[in-house]
């Protein structure tokens, strides 16, 4: 299965090693699912996990990005859509769920209303888990 996911859900996978958003951050380490990216949300996943609130050792961030840089499907920048979002810092991640025809996993879906996703699955990590467990879904 194909996501974009939110940095949120990448951030509160790494701080906490139990729990939905952790599990996903290890689907995709792994090759269980499959992330897609452009350079927008590539960078914004950088400069996040840099912070020094968030207190990740440079080679924990480092290690993360080159996996996520070897393992991703990296697509060029996708136009927005038609229904703006409340934050417009939040349209790359919708934009390349729309482009990619992947699950947008997010811990914020009011940043996601439906009437701005034309078509594009948006679920919390716990939905996304949920959803690949349930019988005769595929991953």
């Amino acid at each position: 299965m194909r996501i974009v996911l939110d940095t949120n859900v990448l951030v509160s996978g790494l701080l906490s090693a139990a729990g939905p958003p952790a599990w996903i951050v290890e689907a995709v380490l792994v090759g269980e699912l499959e992330l897609a990216l452009d350079m927008a949300i590539r960078q914004e996943y950088e400069d996040v996990l840099r912070r020094p609130e968030f207190g990740f050792s440079p080679e924990a961030v480092e290690g993360l990005l080159a996996a996520i840089d070897q393992f991703g499907l990296h697509v060029a920048a996708a136009p927005p859509g038609p229904t703006p979002l409340p934050d417009p810092d939040d349209e790359p991640f919708l934009a390349v769920a729309r482009a990619t025809d992947s699950t947008l996993v997010t811990g914020n879906l009011k940043h996601y209303p439906p009437r701005s996703r034309h078509g594009v699955t948006a679920q919390t990590p716990r939905e996304l888990i949920d959803r690949l467990r349930s019988p005769g879904e595929a991953p």
